[in-house]
């Protein structure tokens, strides 16, 4: 479905939703590098058809708005937007 997965740490499940034009979303991917979890990020807007469809149903489910990043922590936690403290917090750091 275009996911893209970037190694590092095991800190849970950790999905990013992003489009590949915005800057919080770039600075989001580079921050869960930077704090070395494994993670997978997909960019929304480079979908299209029935997994474009499917991701953003996805995104609705951690995010109603549907706004960009949203970060998904265990399929429970969401992040939405860049928060770097909420993000370490939520990583155990």
């Amino acid at each position: 479905m275009g996911f893209e997965r970037v190694g590092g740490e095991d800190r849970g499940e950790i999905t990013l939703y992003a489009l590949s034009t915005c800057v919080w979303c770039h600075k989001t991917k580079k921050l869960l590098q930077d704090l070395g979890a494994e993670f997978r990020y997909v960019y929304v807007d480079l979908l299209e058809g029935a997994d474009r469809d499917k991701t953003l149903e996805e995104v609705k489910r951690h995010n109603p708005n549907i706004t960009f990043p949203t970060t998904v922590i265990d399929g429970e936690k969401s992040i939405i937007g860049f928060k770097e403290r909420e993000m370490k917090e939520a990583l155990g750091l």
